[in-house]
């Protein structure tokens, strides 16, 4: 799994932090996804892709 974010689509609800917080962090001063595990472990698989489901500014993409 190789997973990308487009900070510049991010609206900063971070969804994905609360469904793969060992993937994905915010910045501190606007809250913009920063992606931190390109290519997660299989046991974290389930939880990135749930993050990129409920992102509503779908800024996230998984390439399996």
């Amino acid at each position: 799994m190789k997973v990308t974010v487009e900070q510049g689509k991010c609206v900063a609800a971070g969804q994905c932090v609360m469904h793969a917080p060992d993937v994905f962090d915010q910045r501190e001063d606007d809250g913009i996804v920063v992606l931190l595990e390109e290519n997660p472990p299989e046991e974290l698989a389930e939880d990135v892709r749930q993050a990129a489901a409920v992102c509503p500014a779908m800024a996230i993409h998984i390439e399996e």
